[in-house]
């Protein structure tokens, strides 16, 4: 059964390869498929297409299907298309005609495109939560091993004096900045298309200000056309912010990996949270951060592939937009499951504490010498030359004290600064968050 029925059966073939997996990926969208629906419904109300006692029906019969939702009650049927056309046949199955008419001055067009940025937003707000919660857990991390020294590298090479408090800070700093960009993904989403039908309005005197409000939207998609031409545009807004999440944890992944091998050991894990090798008794491996790292990767990709879907269409709904839906929704729950594991397991980290004692970082400290000579007077290119010749000649001997205060330092980190700049952010989402809950509450409320 499909809302676009007519007097004839599209060939079996042909049906199954056009629906492909939107029978299940829809069910993502149930939720709120259902309530764009209810507030379009209470708009219809407004302007004269639907009387009090059906809007009362049609609401009472959705907040039904809402609790399904939420039960894990409700299914698309064999045979049925979509999710549009499963709440439009639950509907007209439990209150006869009135069910029909839930569709006037709407395309399946904006509805996908409303419930899209409904998942999209919700979404958002999950995947700051789940970022909040590995910011504190690596803030936290980097005040309780700030004293702890280890060798910070360039081209692979021992470099200069770092410390556990400067990496785990720097990715905890690292995920401020993606969330300001998710933050500007968020708004060009929060935006309603509901009203623009198949890409060019209605002849009905819809009222989009209105569902606006009802659904929680900061503002709306004027131009109906416009509106249209976000489907593509919003997913790949979203996956570029994602994409800097993905690269934040992929890089950390890295590290760990690295860290975690017996030619640094400056991290390790319980043995519960490594696996094995099939042949080698003694391997630890942290298969847990490669896979992080992998999926990392694909998530970055997605956005790339989302330009490729809608490069060269033109203006207007193309069925090729449907294949968005499969990325953007293992995407989402990808990002998310990644945030969740990394944050799991840096609870379980193990900091090695005297790494820098080791002979082979005795170079570690050069600048150090370098920068104490400048401050005695020398110039910086006389000291660097005394220190060089000291080193080759091996009469080198390294002072490991360090002096670090400038901001952002060794001696001088910043978390406040940091977490001030997270706080701002999470606060600007716990905002919206509220907005949308509220708006939420008004339009599933009881009718009298």
């Amino acid at each position: 059964m499909k809302v676009w029925q007519k007097n004839y059966d599209v060939n079996e073939i042909i049906e199954r390869f056009t629906i492909g997996k939107d029978n299940i990926l829809d069910m993502e969208l149930a939720y709120f498929d259902v309530l764009g629906s209810m507030a379009h419904i209470a708009m219809l109300k407004k302007v004269g297409l639907i009387n009090t006692s059906e809007h009362r029906q049609l609401h009472d019969g959705m907040l039904q299907i809402l609790d399904k939702i939420r039960q894990n009650r409700f299914n698309i049927e064999p045979g049925v298309e979509d999710i549009h056309s499963q709440v439009e046949i639950a509907l007209t199955r439990d209150l006869g005609e009135v069910g029909k008419k839930i569709h006037s001055g709407r395309s399946r067009n904006d509805q996908v495109l409303l419930d899209l940025k409904l998942y999209m937003r919700q979404n958002i707000q999950e995947i700051v939560s789940l970022a909040q919660n590995l910011f504190n857990r690596l803030i936290n991390l980097s005040e309780a091993h700030q004293n702890k020294l280890m060798p910070g590298y360039t081209h692979f090479q021992v470099a200069m004096p770092s410390s556990f408090g400067l990496w785990f800070g720097a990715y905890a700093e690292s995920l401020t900045d993606d969330l300001l960009n998710i933050k500007s993904a968020y708004e060009i989403i929060n935006q309603n298309p509901l009203g623009s039908a198949a890409g060019y309005g209605s002849s009905f005197p819809l009222d989009r200000k209105m569902t606006t409000d009802l659904l929680g939207f900061d503002g709306l998609n004027y131009n109906v056309v416009y509106a249209q031409m976000g489907r593509g545009k919003s997913e790949k807004v979203l996956f570029n912010a994602l994409g800097l999440f993905a690269d934040t944890l992929g890089r950390l992944s890295s590290d760990i990996c690295l860290y975690m091998g017996q030619d640094f050991g400056f991290i390790s894990f319980p043995d519960e949270y490594t696996t094995g090798s099939s042949i080698m008794p003694h391997k630890k491996n942290p298969d847990v951060f490669e896979l992080v790292r992998g999926k990392c990767n694909k998530i970055k990709a997605i956005s790339n592939e989302f330009t490729m879907l809608t490069t060269n269409l033109p203006s207007g709904y193309h069925r090729d937009m449907q294949l968005l839906k499969e990325n953007l929704v293992e995407g989402v729950n990808t990002i998310k499951d990644c945030l969740y594991i990394t944050e799991f397991m840096l609870t379980h980290i193990n900091v090695n504490d005297g790494i820098i004692s080791q002979e082979k970082y005795r170079y570690l400290f050069s600048v150090e010498s370098v920068n104490k000579l400048v401050l005695q007077g020398m110039s910086f290119r006389e000291a660097y030359q005394n220190i060089a010749k000291m080193i080759e000649d091996g009469s080198f001997e390294p002072d490991p004290t360090l002096d670090h205060t400038h901001e952002g330092s060794i001696g001088n980190l910043c978390n406040d600064e940091i977490m001030e700049k997270m706080s701002k952010l999470t606060h600007y989402f716990s905002e919206k968050s509220k907005q949308v809950e509220q708006a939420y509450t008004r339009l599933t409320e009881k009718q009298d």
